[in-house]
């Protein structure tokens, strides 16, 4: 062997001690890919199911002495339900928008059904793809398809994107809209709903087959279109219900007092004439039919977990984008911020959520998206208007928790903005250039005895203004909602001739105002 210097000996054995090194980081850096492959296989899976149109208390688990929800009663047994949760806006659009984005609907340019989602905050789906998650949607999602959800998107719809609800760009002075009467009726059909042959067997298959293979966990986003009108249920379940539907609970007092937006409102929806007795029971058992059907096809959803093993690590979320009046207080379908049209169900269940419990506590629809971002042990960033629902689990006399929540309200039927806060037993209603709303929910649920004027409640409506005024300008955000609703239909004006424009209104608001209003905009008086 021939000899070598000290340089050359330093050198190979310099060579040989960063070859360690080397080998040494790959074993560590291997050891962190299966550290973290471990820490994201414990991670829960995320089922998120959203409804339409599902107003809280037309359920089985909430006490409705009627409606059979079984599986969803079940669901309820095995987590929490929070039976006081808001949505962000009952209307679809501007919901979704808050409910996806743990935003105000304002803070994301979503005002009604013609302004979608805009985009400036992310959806839940982009924050669990970027952290390893496999996300995907199926169904009603109303956002804009052009910009990045984060899901890998199945069958999904945006209807709201290329289909907008063009009433709600006439507030100012208010429309109304034709068919919105005539679906104050109800009736069966033979098949299953869209929701069944669609949504639910893409969901059944995915869980089955796809889930098993990727080896990371998984957010599956289901979105239903039931119970949403047109009140088409299930012969089987429509039949069922037809026989004892009852009627809504309304007095002629109630309606003789009925603040002047909601009033507006009801010719808006061409409501205010009374309704034929037989044409409400049968919309209210179709309604109920429908809620039937779609329990029944979440039931088979939640099966297929189980039957897959991935029930015990799946965190499973059902809620619903808005209510539905159904009749109570004179009004029918969505668009005000009465409980029946803004409250909603919300249960959350899988591990390590407390079962067989119901919070009172109030909550809101923008604290769904940190919860589920804590639920996956994702940083949540600090600008979502939420905080996550996880605080009520590790608490034990939450009674004494006052949470504030908030709900806005700027679609179609509204002559003016009109924004919600509500705190303890106390909901109040701010209308922009109108009279407020006070309600004490424990001693009059049913929202007929206005406090708001009375000397006695002066210090408690104050009380709530302010804390409404921390959270947001609500005079601010009518007019940003009527600039961009105006801006839209400006838009379409100077894309359409007269007869375009036409084309344009007349499915919503009939020939006669489609006509008047296309001359108008076109400048022919």
């Amino acid at each position: 062997m021939n000899d070598i210097t000290r340089r050359e000996f330093n050198k190979k054995i310099g060579i040989g001690l960063s070859g360690i090194a080397a080998l040494n980081s790959g074993v560590l850096n291997a050891a962190e890919k299966i550290s973290k492959f471990a820490e994201q296989k414990t991670k829960p899976n995320i089922l998120f199911i959203c409804s339409d149109q599902h107003s809280f208390n037309y359920t089985g688990f909430s006490g409705h002495p009627k409606i059979k929800t079984p599986n969803l009663d079940q669901l309820a047994k095995n987590g929490t339900v929070f039976s006081d949760a808001y949505s962000g806006q009952p209307v679809c659009v501007p919901g979704r928008a808050s409910l996806m984005t743990g935003m105000f609907a304002s803070d994301v340019g979503s005002y009604c059904n013609t302004t979608v989602w805009d985009g400036s905050k992310p959806i839940w789906g982009k924050y669990f793809r970027d952290a390893g998650y496999h996300t995907r949607a199926s169904g009603k999602l109303d956002l804009d398809d052009s910009i990045d959800t984060g899901f890998n998107e199945v069958l999904t719809t945006h209807g709201h994107k290329s289909n907008p609800d063009i009433t709600s760009l006439f507030r100012q002075p208010l429309c109304y809209r034709v068919g919105e009467r005539p679906q104050v009726d109800g009736s069966s059909r033979a098949g299953y709903h869209t929701d069944d042959y669609a949504i639910t067997k893409n969901a059944i298959g995915f869980i089955e087959n796809e889930s098993k293979d990727l080896n990371k966990p998984w957010a599956l986003y289901l979105g239903y279109q039931q119970p949403h009108p047109k009140f088409i249920a299930n012969e089987k379940y429509y039949n069922q219900y037809l026989k004892d539907v009852g009627l809504p609970d309304v007095t002629n007092e109630e309606l003789e007092d009925m603040h002047l937006v909601y009033q507006e409102l009801r010719h808006f929806k061409r409501v205010a004439n009374p309704i034929d007795i037989e044409r409400m029971k049968r919309a209210r058992a179709a309604y109920y039919g429908m809620i039937t059907e779609l329990d029944e096809l979440i039931g088979k959803v939640i099966t297929s977990l189980k039957e897959s093993n991935q029930f015990k690590n799946t965190i499973i979320v059902y809620t619903s984008d808005h209510g539905e009046s159904l009749g109570d207080h004179g009004l029918w379908y969505k668009n005000n911020l009465y409980d029946c049209s803004v409250r909603i169900p919300l249960i959350i269940s899988g591990p390590g959520i407390p079962e067989d419990r119901v919070e009172k506590i109030p909550v809101a629809q923008v604290d769904l998206v940190p919860t589920l971002l804590e639920f996956a042990k994702i940083e949540n960033p600090n600008y979502l208007r939420g905080e996550s629902l996880t605080r009520f689990f590790k608490k034990e006399n939450n009674d004494k928790n006052e949470n504030v929540v908030y709900a806005e309200s700027h679609s179609e039927g509204n002559c003016t903005g009109s924004f919600m806060i509500r705190k303890g037993d106390w909901k109040y209603i701010y209308f922009t250039n109108y009279e407020d709303l006070l309600f004490n929910l424990k001693h009059d649920p049913k929202e007929r005895n206005n406090l708001a004027n009375i000397e006695k409640y002066k210090s408690k409506k104050e009380e709530l203004n302010k804390e409404l005024m921390k959270k947001v300008n609500p005079d601010k955000i009518t007019s940003d909602a009527f600039k961009k609703q105006k801006s839209y239909l400006d838009k379409m004006v100077a894309e359409n001739d007269e007869d375009g424009l036409f084309d344009i209104f007349k499915s919503r608001l009939g020939n006669g105002q489609a006509r008047t209003l296309s001359q108008r905009l076109k400048g022919k008086f």
